[in-house]
């Protein structure tokens, strides 16, 4: 899907209070970026970020949050795909 801010995607499917947001930097690596409906500043205090920068994020919450997994949030397939479709 696509609007004003760029391509995104639901994390959950059955609920579209939260996008992720996807692009490619000029390197040609993916980006990610939340959207949250309820959280407008999320958008404005968080840029984009790289998918290894995440899963460094979660690594270390994962260690202080361990029955949850933030990763649920960043699928590097859907993101792939999203931009193959946007060509």
């Amino acid at each position: 899907m696509q609007d004003e801010l760029g391509f995104y995607y639901y994390p959950n499917p059955s609920q579209h209070d939260t996008r992720c947001y996807v692009r490619k930097n000029q390197q040609g690596n993916i980006e990610f970026r939340l959207w949250n409906r309820q959280e407008p500043r999320l958008w404005e205090q968080h840029g984009w970020l790289s998918l290894e920068i995440i899963r460094q994020a979660a690594g270390r919450y994962s260690d202080r949050q361990p029955d949850k997994n933030p990763m649920l949030l960043y699928d590097e397939a859907v993101a792939r795909m999203l931009l193959a479709e946007a060509k």
